[in-house]
């Protein structure tokens, strides 16, 4: 069948001063800044979940100062979830012990809040239409567009409407264009229109490749007396091992809530370590299990979280567009905090393009010259020193923050695709891992409470490039790590009839890009599916 020509296709065009893609927190504060300091301009955000929101997932304890910034009064009208912190614990796990430890400099928490970054973003939401900003939810960048000298002149949203073959459905509605002078890519972690511009601009010839990890998070209900708002609990060591940089997080809320997840760094070697088991496996440790024992999940989700930091950092501004927050690679990955940096990158870009009439030209000397940058530098080698092992990692944490980081080097980041080892040449531990009773029982549990959705019949998302390569090497090699490092069971492995294929189980997607970054033979690129599918996450 001859599929529709997508350029031949009649759409309609919307115009803007400045379009931006994303309503995450660096979205968000770049609208709202942007019509602070000037009310004349049109500004759109538009975001590919149903909800503002729906994707966010974080931690988070956000550090206010920057929301102080760009909203002055917010504590009289604060986000829905929003608990001060109040006492932080750090500690070692061992299988069945664990050890107190002093709270590393960079993660005392007092003075900042546990919030839902999910809650928080609805709730800014509305503060930026207030000031006429235009938001549109459901709305998937597909593409970017470019003039005749390749300069980004806005987005293409995608259509709506296209069966799995690319035929178009009853109710096909072509994507509407939306022209802008400039474009702000705020797409979060592994944005895929900001991988494609990174290519197209070789904004990345001066930096080292970026870093990432995985977080897992769910969200409980517990007895309201086991709950004390405000701690914040932080742990290394097992289910982990040495040669793994991994991490858990648990946060007291309101009502009987908690919040918690597990890190794993997306550069591990065990081609068999599967991050969605180290999480459930640290939940059920016994420093953890009794808090949870009876108590319900309300919601869960993964997301990619960006951690090549201060090297990894690529050129960000390019002709008609730039990159803010996450997009850009701007977390602190010991404070495990990147919402007070997005926010920052968000009023500083707005401020760069009141003052250069909307061109981006000279937004990445202005960022790198920012306290936004510096933060980064006194930081830069902590999380490269882990790829040497646990013990040489923290050893070096010591010296870099007795120093303040001014060692006269800068170790380097390689690609996380090509950390994984061969099977054959990797002898995976023991995992001395723990028989769980806790909930979810598998990962399409998980998926159940991250409440995806997507329509079956619309094209897959995931495209694999060569899908022989899954059956044949892939499986001799690495033995089918996409079935261990996907969160959502995405990749399946099935025999049939004709031999072994790669199923693609694209429904259970909760957009979190492991794929995309983990991929030994880097054949998966992770696209927009139709505009508002996906998470629906709550309070996440």
């Amino acid at each position: 069948m001859s599929q529709p020509d997508p350029n031949a296709v009649e759409r309609d065009v919307m115009e803007y001063d400045v379009v931006t893609v994303g309503a995450g927190p660096a979205g968000l504060s770049f609208a709202i800044r942007l019509k602070q300091l000037n009310p004349e301009l049109s500004v759109c955000v538009i975001e590919k979940a149903s909800t503002i929101g729906a994707h966010i997932l974080s931690g988070a304890v956000i550090e206010p100062g920057p929301l102080d910034a760009l909203l002055p009064n917010w504590r009289e009208n604060p986000p829905p979830v929003c608990v001060p912190a109040k006492e932080d614990e750090f500690w070692l796990l061992t299988h069945e012990g664990h050890r107190r430890l002093p709270i590393p400099p960079g993660m005392h928490n007092h003075g900042n809040f546990i919030v839902s970054l999910g809650a928080m973003c609805a709730w800014l939401a509305p503060q930026a239409e207030a000031l006429g900003v235009e938001i549109y939810p459901g709305f998937a960048a597909a593409e970017t567009l470019h003039d005749d000298s390749g300069a980004v002149v806005g987005v293409r949203i995608g259509d709506m409407g296209v069966a799995k073959d690319g035929s178009h459905k009853p109710g096909y509605t072509p994507g509407i264009d939306i022209r802008a002078k400039v474009t702000v890519l705020a797409e979060g972690a592994r944005g895929h229109l900001t991988k494609r511009l990174i290519k197209q601009f070789k904004l990345d010839a001066d930096s080292d490749p970026q870093g990432y990890s995985i977080g897992i998070k769910e969200l409980w209900q517990v007895p309201e007396d086991r709950v004390t708002p405000g701690k914040i609990v932080h742990s290394f060591g097992w289910p982990a091992d040495n040669a793994i940089y991994g991490g858990g997080f648990l946060y007291h809320l309101d009502k009987g809530r908690i919040a918690l997840g597990y890190v794993s760094g997306l550069d591990y070697k065990d081609p068999e370590y599967k991050p969605w088991e180290a999480f459930q496996q640290w939940k059920n440790h016994p420093l953890f299990k009794p808090l949870l024992e009876g108590g319900t999940i309300l919601s869960a989700g993964a997301r990619a979280i960006v951690t090549g930091g201060y090297q990894s950092l690529p050129k960000i501004d390019m002709p008609g567009a730039l990159l803010i927050g996450d997009t850009a690679g701007l977390l602190n990955v010991p404070k495990i905090k990147g919402t007070h940096q997005a926010i920052r990158s968000g009023m500083l870009a707005a401020e760069h393009l009141v003052a250069s009439q909307l061109s981006p030209k000279g937004f990445d000397a202005k960022l790198r010259e920012s306290n936004i940058m510096a933060e980064l530098k006194k930081v830069r080698n902590i999380k490269p020193g882990f790829k040497r092992g646990l013990w040489f990692g923290i050893l070096n944490s010591a010296w870099e923050t007795v120093t303040g980081g001014l060692s006269p080097w800068t170790l380097k980041n390689k690609p996380d695709w090509c950390a994984l080892e061969k099977v054959a040449d990797y002898e995976s531990p023991k995992r001395d891992y723990i028989d769980r009773t806790l909930a979810p029982r598998d990962r399409l549990q998980g998926v159940y409470y991250a409440a995806t959705e997507h329509d079956e019949d619309q094209p897959v998302h995931l495209k694999v490039r060569d899908t022989s390569i899954c059956v044949t090497r892939c499986v001799e090699e690495y033995d089918n790590p996409c079935t261990r490092f996907c969160p959502a069971g995405v990749y399946e492995i099935v025999q049939d009839e004709a031999g072994k294929r790669l199923q693609i189980n694209a429904a259970n997607c909760v957009h979190c890009k492991t794929c995309d970054i983990k991929d030994p033979y880097e054949i998966i690129d992770w696209v927009t599916p139709e505009g508002g599918s996906g998470p629906n996450y709550q309070n996440l």
